[in-house]
């Protein structure tokens, strides 16, 4: 019996990986549309003073503003909100695939070649040019520059 229930523990454990429990208050947990989406009907429409019209209409259409706004968001989310979750899915599945199977293979190759070659390099350099620049510094040590005011 108890080897049931830890089987079957582990079997919700692992079922939670991949439908993970989600906050339907807080749907923006990590911010990332802080300042990006929070328009209101005071941040598109304002009536500078001595220019405002009346009462009735600015009630109206704030209420409009912000009853549309509610209900187009909604209806576009119904109809586009998983279809767009799909294609999301996918995209960010694609760079992830990419990114495991193909970049990071091809840069740990790279350093890895590189390393040969710049052994080669460095071996070169310090056998052709440090020679040279060593004679070149001898030969410019004993320079002397001396500046003469002519009047």
């Amino acid at each position: 019996m108890a080897e049931e229930q830890s089987e079957l523990d582990e079997r919700i454990i692992i079922k939670d990986q991949h439908t993970k429990e989600i906050d339907l208050v807080n749907r923006d947990p990590k911010h990332i549309n802080e300042d990006v989406v929070k328009v209101d009907f005071e941040d598109v429409i304002a009536e500078p003073v001595g220019t405002y019209s009346f009462d009735g209409v600015w009630k109206t259409s704030y209420t409009t503003f912000t009853v549309s706004k509610y209900w187009c968001y909604r209806l576009l989310s119904a109809l586009l909100g998983i279809p767009l979750a799909v294609l999301w899915g996918f995209l960010f599945a694609l760079i992830s695939f990419c990114h495991i199977w193909a970049v990071v293979p091809c840069i740990k190759s790279y350093l890895i070649e590189i390393q040969c070659v710049s052994r080669i390099y460095s071996l070169c350099i310090h056998t052709f040019c440090d020679p040279l620049f060593e004679a070149l510094a001898k030969i410019c040590s004993n320079v002397r520059v001396t500046l003469r005011r002519e009047i």
